[in-house]
């Protein structure tokens, strides 16, 4: 199984950083790539099983089941229903840490997954550059603050 992983720290509390991104529903907030996010069938965005619906900024449309979400780990976990992205099994996980050393956060964000051996190595970097890409959004945003 292959992992994409991208880590940041965020210039803000855990607890601040959290209630920002804990929306599973919210991604377009905090997700310059991200045209429109919602979630299907009235669910809410902290609720096991919700489906939403994204439609990115280049025009795709992906469709993302929450599998766990949790306000005292400060973390969430989800799949793909829709991709056209081809790799199979991806299950990501985000989450938030306060960092001790002031009033800071780290934040990770990974991904595991199959796909074709030959395609690993692009497969990881692919997850790893777009977390990260997302995750300097997020330091951004909290920059402004």
């Amino acid at each position: 199984m292959a992992r994409g992983y991208a880590s940041a720290i965020v210039d803000a509390a855990a607890g601040t950083v959290w209630a920002h991104i804990r929306d599973f529903g919210g991604l377009q907030n905090w997700n310059p790539g991200v045209a429109k996010s919602e979630v299907e069938d009235g669910k809410r965005g902290d609720q096991v099983g919700a489906i939403r619906s994204l439609n990115l900024a280049n025009g795709k449309h992906v469709r993302e089941q929450l599998l766990s979400h949790s306000d005292a780990e400060r973390s969430f976990s989800y799949n793909f229903q829709k991709t056209h992205i081809d790799i199979d099994n991806y299950c990501a996980t985000l989450r938030v840490s306060p960092v001790t050393d002031g009033d800071k956060s780290f934040v990770e964000w990974w991904a595991t997954f199959d796909c074709d051996r030959d395609k690993v190595d692009y497969w990881e970097k692919f997850w790893r550059d777009v977390f990260q890409q997302i995750l300097g959004s997020l330091q951004a945003h909290f920059r402004g603050k």
